[in-house]
């Protein structure tokens, strides 16, 4: 399957930049899959989707701030991407996997400092691109990264260097986020309000949740020509026996589960065993779904409109068929729909 099958020409003005002010006031594009139908509605109009009964399954994971700006010991300039963390040492020292810029090369014992609370010794490279560094920290991690740490957006949303918008960390991030850990959003779920979310379980839709955080690899191109030779990174996922209990009923009673984003479908692709049965637990996960993929766990899916030649749209042309998918984003480029992160959503059904 060649990788330029999955591309399309987007106009640069339609990826979005900024979130609308109000989340459910994003676009929302239905598509039937049955009967190949296209609608155009608001997000706020997803319960009219919806049935009572239906499994939604959204994850729950937060985004950390993520990137750090600091000094080498000769002064020069460096970004720090922390990715994943890889031990914890004593005296508050803790390992981590990251992505480092700087001018200059990089070499282990490298030293940066980023205040007086934190700083950071290069310890080896782990890959062609990833390093692992030594944090050093006064007081608790999370709280100093919360202080230091820069919102880690994608690289087509712009930002000067070292600054952030003064909605970023709030909006580049879910209602719902709860378990810290990824370092890139699960943006489908950014349309959800409380209110919304109240009106849907007043309607008898059971909103259950599992945890992906979501790694840089979510940002990373395909770099192979034929789909089949490329390789996911993979990340940590957890699924509640809540969870699993709730999506096991709704599949034995005929139900439809409804994944919020291709992060919530790999999670249950993943934990879904051949007899379709979701099991409860923690672990990684390295699944690619490409179109051939037979899924077992899904009757809908609700996704935002994703980068060309990208394991998402991949993903989501499994689910829909590649032709329907790159008709339904032709009708969404006509229509200015707005794209990728805090862009529209889009509703298969």
């Amino acid at each position: 399957m060649k990788l330029e099958d999955f591309d399309y020409t987007l106009p640069q003005e339609l990826i979005a930049q900024q979130p609308l002010d109000r989340r459910d006031t994003s676009r929302l594009m239905v598509l039937g899959r049955e009967k190949q139908t296209i609608e155009h509605r608001s997000f706020a109009d997803l319960p009219a989707y919806l049935r009572p009964g239906d499994v939604l399954v959204a994850n729950d994971t937060r985004v950390i701030p993520a990137r750090l700006y600091g000094r080498k010991e000769t002064g020069g300039w460096v970004e720090l991407f922390l990715l994943k963390p890889v031990s914890a040492e004593p005296g508050r020292a803790h390992v981590w996997e990251c992505l480092i810029k700087s001018k200059r090369c990089i070499e282990p014992d490298m030293r940066v400092v980023f205040d007086s609370s934190l700083s950071a010794r290069v310890l080896d490279r782990t890959d062609d691109e990833a390093w692992r560094v030594c944090l050093a920290c006064e007081g608790e991690l999370h709280e100093v990264l919360q202080r230091l740490g820069i919102t880690p957006l994608p690289p087509y949303i712009r930002r000067q260097r070292g600054a952030e918008a003064g909605c970023d960390r709030q909006r580049y991030q879910t209602v719902y986020a709860a378990r810290d850990g990824a370092v890139a959003a699960p943006t489908a779920g950014f349309h959800f309000t409380p209110e919304l979310i109240e009106t849907l379980r007043q309607s008898e839709v059971e909103i259950v949740f599992v945890t992906l955080h979501v790694g840089y690899g979510t940002f990373q191109p395909i770099r192979e020509d034929i789909v089949e030779r490329h390789t996911m990174h993979t990340e940590a996922l957890a699924v509640s026996p809540e969870t699993a209990d709730a999506v096991n009923r709704a599949r034995a009673q005929k139900r439809r589960v409804i994944a919020v984003g291709t992060t919530s479908t790999r999670v249950l692709e993943s934990m879904t065993d051949e007899q379709g049965m979701l099991r409860s637990g923690e672990g990684s996960t390295g699944i690619f779904i490409y179109p051939g993929y037979r899924f077992k766990a899904l009757d809908g899916l609700i996704t935002n409109f994703h980068v060309p030649k990208s394991s998402l749209l991949l993903l989501v042309s499994a689910f829909a068929g590649r032709d329907f998918i790159l008709q339904a984003y032709g009708q969404a480029i006509a229509q200015r729909y707005r794209f990728f992160s805090f862009g529209d959503a889009m509703l298969i059904v």
